[in-house]
C-alpha cells in the first residue's frame, strides 16, 4: 500500500496503472475511519484491481469552523486500518493540493432541491461543498467506480445527481448501512458518545424499524410524528427530524404507496453529538447503484 499527498504523484501513478488495463475503485472518506468504512473497500477491492482510499478533511463542507477544527485526524491509525482491508493507495493531500487558488472548484448546480431538503434545512451549503470535494477527487483520480455509504443517503442521492449532470464515466455503488451488534449505525462520531447515550442510541434503529413494518398501515405523517414523539422521549435526545420521503426527489410523502422507491431518514441531536440514520422502506427491483 502507498500513501500519496500530491495530486501530481497520484495522477502519475493512476496512469501508470490504467496503461496496464487496471481498473480503479475510489472510495472518499474524512478519515477517522470504522469498519464501516471498510465494506466500501472490500466491495472496492471484490470489483477492481486497484482501490484508492482518499482520506481528507474536507473544509468546504462544514457549516462552523469550530466543527472542522474538532474532526478527529488520525491517518496512521486509519493507515493500518487499510492496508489490512485491500487499499492500494491512500490518497491523503494538503487542501492547497485539493482547492489550489487558480483552479475553480465551485460547482454552483441546480440541485432541483435536493439540496434543501433534510439535511439541507439544518445545514445550508453543507452539500455544495460535498459535491465540490467530490467533483474534484473524480477529476483528480478518474476511476471506474466510487464506493460511497448508505448511512448519509441525501449526500450518495445529491452525488449521483451531480455525476449525472455532468455525465462523468465513472459508477456509483452504494454499500448499505453497517450497524454495530446493537443496531446502531457505525460512524465516526460514535466515539464522541457517553457511554449512556450510546446505549440510548439504539432506539433510533428500533424506530426506524418500526416504520418499516408499519409503512402500509399508517400514514407517513402519522408513522413521522410517532418516530419524533418516540425519540424525544429519550434522556438528552433532541429529534431534528424524521422524514418520509420519495427517495429519488427526496420530498416528503404522504402515503408509501405513493412511490416504488421510499426513504425514511432522520437527525437526532444525541447529548453533543449528532447522529444521523435511514432505512430503505421500498425500493424498485433491479436498482444498480445499490451493492
Amino acid at each position: 500500500m502507498k500513501t500519496i499527498t500530491t495530486v501530481a504523484d497520484l495522477q502519475t501513478e493512476i496512469s501508470k496503472l490504467k496503461a496496464k488495463g487496471k481498473t480503479v475503485g475510489l472510495a472518499p472518506t474524512m478519515g477517522a475511519l470504522h469498519q464501516g468504512h471498510m465494506v466500501l473497500m472490500q466491495s472496492s477491492s471484490d470489483e477492481n484491481d486497484i482501490t484508492v482510499c482518499s482520506v481528507f478533511v474536507n473544509p468546504t463542507q462544514f457549516n462552523e469552523k469550530k466543527d472542522l477544527d474538532k474532526y478527529p485526524r488520525t491517518l496512521v491509525a486509519d493507515e493500518k486500518l487499510l492496508k489490512k482491508n485491500g487499499v492500494d493507495i491512500v490518497f491523503a493531500p494538503t487542501t492547497e493540493e485539493v482547492y489550489p487558488k487558480k483552479l475553480k472548484t465551485e460547482l454552483n448546480l441546480d440541485y432541483q432541491g435536493l439540496d434543501k431538503e433534510m439535511e439541507g434545512e439544518f445545514r445550508p451549503g453543507h452539500f455544495e461543498g460535498v459535491a465540490q470535494v467530490v467533483k474534484r477527487l473524480l477529476d483528480i483520480v478518474t476511476p471506474d467506480a466510487l464506493y460511497m455509504g448508505q448511512k448519509d443517503f441525501q449526500q450518495f442521492t445529491l452525488v449521483h445527481f451531480m455525476m449525472n449532470h455532468f455525465d462523468l464515466p465513472t459508477r456509483m455503488r452504494v454499500i448499505p448501512i453497517v450497524r454495530e451488534e446493537s443496531g446502531l449505525a457505525m460512524s465516526s462520531r460514535n466515539v464522541r458518545l457517553t457511554p449512556e447515550n450510546k446505549a440510548n442510541a439504539v432506539e433510533i434503529s428500533k424506530v426506524l424499524k418500526y416504520v418499516k413494518r408499519n409503512k402500509y398501515k399508517k400514514s407517513c405523517k402519522e408513522l413521522q410524528d410517532y418516530a419524533m414523539a418516540r425519540l424525544a422521549k429519550m434522556p438528552e435526545f433532541r429529534p431534528e427530524y424524521f422524514t418520509i420521503a420519495d427517495a429519488n426527489t427526496l420530498r416528503s410523502i404522504s402515503n408509501c404507496k405513493d412511490s416504488n422507491y421510499v426513504v425514511a431518514c432522520t437527525a437526532v441531536w444525541a447529548g453533543e453529538v449528532r447522529l444521523i440514520d435511514n432505512m430503505v422502506l421500498r425500493k424498485p427491483r433491479g436498482l444498480k447503484i445499490f451493492v
